[in-house]
């Protein structure tokens, strides 16, 4: 389970729970999910991502990887900066979809929705790097809505007032190091807060503490998925299916055909699918 459920499974009015990445998740905390989702658009939504499958990545050769691996152009990617990206086969192909943050300079987590570490160990024969798997030793929470940022200005020991959007920071929550991405799933203005498991609860009653005023509300993944649909975010195994899990080679989609044309970098040198994606261009 999520180091996030002696919380949540007590405020589950519902007890209505999804399996995510192996791990339960609330579909929604209420008995409706009306109250959450307007929590999104008008107060303040914390939600547990912990499920997110996440991986990290370093060594010498890890950008020049990554570059290689997805469609986006990693070179390019700063210290503190936060991509979205798809990632293809060689057929140009869907696989997952999901963010690279850049730590430091040569170590980088990248998070999606299925299992891809055999793709990345596959893809990284050779290379000066390692590879380890993240979705355990981090937990994940999102805080979601216009008054997200306010509610971490008064919990985190720095301001953040000047994060721009898709760049992370390093911070405390008293004594406590998180690090916070201003990214989400909502299209509201929304943080996605990167912390130790020990530390879980403690973070989790500091925030519900601290967001009182600001109406912050534990929110399911119901009210995040009208959230994500209103801003048109896509998701694997709704929106397409990956290419690996594909009978039919007329359910796999390519980036264009997901409306994801401009995270396709053609210009880069190379990357797994573009030759494939090229003709699909040239049409």
């Amino acid at each position: 389970v999520s180091p996030f459920f002696p919380r949540t499974s007590q405020l589950n009015q519902s007890q209505e729970w999804r399996r995510w990445g192996g791990k339960l998740a609330a579909t929604q905390y209420e008995l409706h999910h009306e109250n959450e989702y307007f929590a999104i658009r008008t107060k303040a939504a914390l939600l547990d991502i912990t499920p997110l499958y996440k991986y990290l990545i370093e060594g010498p050769e890890t950008q020049g990887f990554l570059d290689r691996l997805v469609t986006r152009n990693i070179e390019i990617c700063k210290v503190g900066q936060v991509m979205y990206t798809p990632w293809c086969d060689e057929y140009g192909k869907v696989i997952d979809d999901g963010t690279v943050q850049r730590l430091s300079e040569h170590k980088f987590r990248i998070t999606s929705a299925e299992p891809n570490l055999e793709w990345l160990q596959y893809n990284a024969t050779g290379m000066d790097l390692t590879i380890s798997d993240d979705s355990v030793a981090t937990a994940a929470l999102a805080l979601q809505g216009p008054n997200s940022r306010a509610i971490l200005n008064t919990t985190a020991n720095d301001s953040l007032d000047s994060l721009k959007f898709f760049w992370m920071m390093d911070t405390k929550f008293g004594d406590i190091p998180v690090s916070i991405s201003r990214t989400g799933y909502t299209g509201d203005l929304g943080f996605e807060i990167w912390l130790d498991p020990k530390d879980a609860l403690s973070v989790w009653d500091l925030l519900l503490e601290k967001g009182k005023p600001y109406g912050i509300t534990p929110t399911g993944l119901q009210a995040l998925d009208i959230a994500r649909i209103e801003a048109g975010l896509i998701l694997l195994d709704v929106d397409y299916i990956s290419s690996r899990h594909a009978t039919i080679e007329t359910r796999k989609s390519s980036p264009y055909e997901l409306g994801l044309g401009w995270a396709v970098k053609m210009q880069k040198k190379d990357f797994i699918g573009k030759q494939a994606l090229q003709r699909e261009v040239a049409g």
